[in-house]
């Protein structure tokens, strides 16, 4: 699951721009600033993944602890997906969990059985963290992604 800040085609037309220009400082500094922008997303999600309700409590070996680790940031500035990424990526989650961040969140279904008793399954309650989360506070680094491409653009042009 991730959420992109991206503008209708502004960030490959810029990311175009400087692989034309070969100026590696330029596009390091640009990379760093988009970088920079989306950061704070970050550790609010992690942080509404912590919040999630559970009677066992918080632990950093748990459900909770392996969602919130698995929460990265990604900012790629080539080809068709060129944009900014906030992801709690699967792939980063123990082998047994790699569905769980989209299941949590209430995208998909969450059966298990009750303690390996395979005649008791429960349907297990949702518990949106992500989307709710990006929602309140994705406006203002879609503004600060904008900020820097205009920035780049004016140095660029």
């Amino acid at each position: 699951m991730s959420i992109r800040l991206q503008d209708s085609g502004d960030l490959r037309r810029v990311s175009r721009e400087l692989r034309q220009m070969d100026n590696k400082e330029i596009t390091k500094r640009f990379r760093k600033e988009l970088r920079a922008a989306a950061r704070p997303l970050v550790p609010k999600v992690q942080a509404a993944i912590r919040e999630i309700p559970s009677s066992r409590g918080y632990s950093a070996d748990g459900l909770r602890g392996n969602l919130a680790r698995a929460t990265r940031l990604e900012v790629k500035t080539t080809g068709k997906q060129a944009g900014v990424a906030i992801r709690v990526d699967g792939r980063k989650m123990p082998a047994h969990m790699k569905s769980l961040p989209a299941m949590v969140e209430g995208k998909k279904r969450w059966r298990h059985p009750v303690f390996g008793n395979r005649e008791n399954w429960v349907t297990q309650k949702r518990e949106p963290y992500f989307y709710k989360t990006v929602r309140v506070a994705g406006p203002a680094s879609r503004r600060a992604v904008n900020r820097v491409l205009d920035g780049i653009t004016k140095d660029i042009s």
